[in-house]
């Protein structure tokens, strides 16, 4: 974690864990954070078998989940897509490709769906036939058609070494998924170019009885009693920013922007800011993007954000380390940072800390795990139409994590792309990544926005990015770092006990010396 682990890594440090011969869960790992502590809770055990009634089954309908639901019907359109594009292993055919391709198929549920009629259904191993999904030289993308059960393609460029990119439908795939799914095609291609069957780990639990326990959990007694938190959450005026016009502001007319951050200033938030708050890089992200909104529109001090997150919640204890599909969950985040000066933020100075402090808080304030918003707004009949008519937020964020360059290429990144029709979800879109590995890392920042009602969108990336060189800045000091209420969930304190306690403590060590 103190070299910027996050949740994400977590899982795939479960997974390998798990193909070593070792249980530990996710929530093992960000609790326990050290190899140490980890040594002693790994277990050997074998995983039990599932009881009577608990036989898990990837193939059938699938559910629509609420990030299904919230896209509508544009996520069904063909151009809604992921991709990657990766070296091609050396000795490659066609024959191999296609062989490995049909082990990921006939392992992954997902990849076999296909939309009918309006219900989504994912067919047995063996419906869907890899030869049909490799291309020589041909787009990737373009292959891709969720009506036709088409869900992923690749097309190979041959050369030396030649380049392989791998599409995914995103209705299917999400940014976990590629975790998953290039290390799985790479052990497939490789087993068969040795002349070997290739053999995939299995995947403990299926996204079909994922989904059928979300409409569960979505009317559960404990998810509607966040309502109130919810309602009171949304029910406040949000003043700077127009409002969507779904038939007019469609991806057709987004504008897009980016900036990159120089490594040292990435090493100094993942490695040093992070840590010394003790909060993610996504709170490090938020907080300078709160700021960077003051800035941008002085006086809009409490955005409302639409905050992604990977949404892979264990709900029945699932494990999902290994499921492929598109899990994403939104929630929104109130981000309250009046009374904060964005200028001392951008310098460095202590507001910085102070910043970082208030909005991790306000990250954490949410009910429950923030899966529970999605579940009563898209589906629970009863609490869904009390949420659809408060505030919706304007500006929505997504980190998709880190992406080292074993995975993806020479640091290679997610790309993407809507149907130009499709309306855009938010009037604006920060999102943000981190690829490369160790001193090579680098943080990528995207605005997408609205063309028709934004003008000045680029001085808010600007803005952004300012900010996080002013908390960079700030996590190099001595003074920097500092806990916060949530770092102690059995104790009733306030920030000001917190920060009274920690000068003691820094005074004491002082006078020691």
């Amino acid at each position: 974690f103190a070299l910027g682990g996050d949740s994400i890594t977590s899982m795939q440090l479960a997974a390998r864990a798990r193909r070593a011969g070792f249980s530990l869960t996710p929530r093992q790992i960000f609790e326990r954070k050290t190899p140490e502590r980890l040594a002693a809770l790994a277990d050997r055990a074998p995983e039990a078998e599932p009881g009577p009634g608990q036989r898990d089954v990837g193939a059938g309908e699938v559910p629509w989940t609420p990030v299904m639901r919230a896209a509508g019907e544009g996520a069904l359109r063909p151009g809604f897509a992921q991709w990657l594009t990766v070296p091609a292993p050396v000795g490659l055919t066609r024959e191999a490709l296609v062989s490995g391709l049909q082990e990921v198929l006939d392992t992954h549920d997902m990849l076999r769906a296909r939309v009918v009629g309006g219900r989504l259904v994912a067919g047995e191993p063996g419906s869907v036939e890899a030869a049909d999904l490799v291309r020589i030289g041909e787009e990737a993308p373009g292959v891709l058609d969720p009506t036709a059960g088409k869900m992923i393609a690749i097309s190979w460029l041959p050369g030396s070494p030649g380049q392989l990119t791998v599409a995914g439908h995103h209705l299917v795939v999400d940014g976990v998924s590629w975790r998953i799914l290039l290390p799985d095609l790479q052990d497939a291609w490789e087993a068969v170019v040795a002349g070997r069957r290739p053999v995939l780990d299995p995947v403990p639990a299926s996204f079909r009885r994922w989904a059928h326990l979300l409409t569960e959990e979505a009317v559960s007694p404990r998810r509607v009693a966040e309502l109130a938190e919810w309602t009171a959450l949304l029910d406040v005026h949000e003043p700077p920013l127009a409002a969507l016009d779904p038939a007019r502001d469609t991806f057709a007319g987004a504008r897009h922007a980016s900036w990159t951050l120089p490594r040292q200033q990435t090493a100094a938030l993942l490695e040093q800011a992070a840590p010394a708050y003790g909060c993610g890089v996504d709170d490090v992200l938020l907080a300078a993007l709160a700021a960077a909104v003051a800035a941008w529109r002085p006086g809009w001090t409490g955005p409302l954000v639409d905050v992604e997150r990977h949404g892979r919640h264990p709900v029945g204890g699932l494990d999902l380390t290994r499921t492929v599909g598109w899990f994403t969950s939104v929630h929104p985040v109130r981000l309250d940072v009046a009374g904060l000066d964005p200028e001392q933020v951008a310098a460095g100075a202590p507001e910085a800390g102070r910043l970082l402090k208030r909005v991790k808080e306000q990250a954490r304030a949410v009910p429950g795990d923030g899966l529970g918003y999605g579940l009563l707004r898209h589906l629970n009949p009863e609490t869904a139409q009390r949420l659809a008519a408060l505030q919706k937020p304007r500006i929505g964020f997504n980190y998709l994590g880190q992406f080292a360059g074993d995975l993806a290429g020479d640091g290679e990144v997610i790309s993407g792309s809507a149907d130009p029709g499709m309306p855009l979800p938010h009037v604006l879109t920060a999102g943000a990544v981190v690829s490369g590995r160790g001193d090579r890392s680098e943080l990528t920042l995207v605005l997408t926005w609205a063309g028709r009602l934004l003008q000045d969108a680029e001085a808010l990336g600007t803005a952004w990015k300012d900010m996080l060189s002013g908390l960079a800045r700030h996590a190099g000091e001595p003074t920097a770092g500092g806990h916060t209420a949530s770092d102690f969930d059995l104790l009733t304190l306030d920030q000001d006990d917190i920060d009274a306690f920690e000068a003691d403590f820094s005074a004491d060590v002082a006078d020691d010396r």
